[in-house]
């Protein structure tokens, strides 16, 4: 009597720990990890997106955004057409997005209206930097 009872008991045990299992993997959500770099200079764009590339491979279904926030005296760079081609292709088909501080353009004399239709324009980028790490961004500056 009592193994049939320890087998009932085990045989209830697992049956439902699996139910509870069941059911909650449908509402299991993977938490993404994101990214926010501040440069400089358009240059570290490339081993930006490099390392970018590396995150996702390596955080896989976890990986999350990569913002990359442009401010300082080389803001003007980013209007170069010329200077900026190569790195559309990193940063639109990288899945990044690349944003201009707008502290930095209106101090520098900047047109916003000439940077590319890619570029995001964000207030402060130092602000918008530090917002992103209290919501957990992972930062770095370069």
């Amino acid at each position: 009597m009592k193994n049939v009872l320890l087998t009932l008991m085990i045989a209830f045990a697992l049956v439902t720990s699996h139910n509870l299992i069941a059911q909650g993997a449908g509402s299991i959500k993977v938490q993404k990890t994101n990214y926010i770099v501040l440069t400089k200079k358009v240059p570290q764009i490339k081993p930006i997106y490099f390392a970018s590339k590396d995150m996702a491979k390596q955080d896989r279904k976890g990986f999350g955004e990569f913002h990359i926030v442009f401010c300082g005296k080389n803001i003007g760079d980013l209007t170069d057409k010329e200077l900026m081609r190569p790195y559309k292709e990193m940063v639109v088909k990288g899945g990044l997005k690349l944003f201009a501080c707008g502290f930095s353009l209106d101090k520098f004399e900047i047109d916003k209206s000439e940077l590319p239709k890619w570029i995001e324009v964000v207030e402060n980028g130092i602000t918008y930097a530090l917002k992103a790490k209290k919501d957990d961004y992972i930062s770095i500056e370069l």
